[in-house]
């Protein structure tokens, strides 16, 4: 027990230096979070069915209704791009995108290179089956992705954002 204290102290000593050193745990190494709180979520969109829609004007559909009341969440207007998967991974490694959504599942090919939330949703498939949706951010973004994955889940349970 008392090889117990003196490590116990320590640590406490530790997480109170830390907390007031302004640390914030999950962090965002790039202020992700910081940057989209109270200013503008960069949200790139590929247009994939009920999920995205973008062929002509601002992007609609299911994912972009979430993405709209994520954004309002956090006091943040929404500025989309709407492009191939391709481009909008490349656009997230570069810095210029927060996240990418477009009815991707969770065995998308992205994964290293692009953070991937946990799934939040499930879609049904044409043959009976399902997938399960997730979206991707920044590489070690994990204050930002927390955030989401947060309000994606409760906004699914809330509303519902399923086709």
């Amino acid at each position: 027990m008392r090889k117990l204290l003196p490590a116990t102290i320590a640590a406490a000593v530790t997480v109170l230096m830390l907390a007031g050193c302004g640390i914030r745990i999950p962090s965002d190494p790039d202020g992700t979070l910081d940057a989209v709180e109270g200013g503008v979520l960069r949200a790139g969109v590929s247009p994939n069915g009920e999920w995205v829609r973008g062929d002509e004007g601002e992007p609609t559909g299911i994912e972009i209704d979430a993405l709209t009341a994520f954004a309002r969440s956090l006091d943040a207007d929404v500025e989309w791009t709407v492009g191939s998967e391709e481009s909008l991974v490349r656009g997230l490694g570069e810095g210029d995108l927060d996240v990418v959504a477009g009815g991707l599942t969770e065995k998308t090919p992205w994964t290293s290179k692009a953070g991937v939330t946990r799934p939040y949703a499930e879609a049904p498939l044409e043959d009976g089956s399902t997938v399960k949706l997730v979206m991707l951010v920044p590489l070690g973004e994990n204050a930002f992705v927390s955030r989401l994955e947060t309000f994606l889940i409760d906004e699914v349970e809330a509303r519902g954002i399923a086709p």
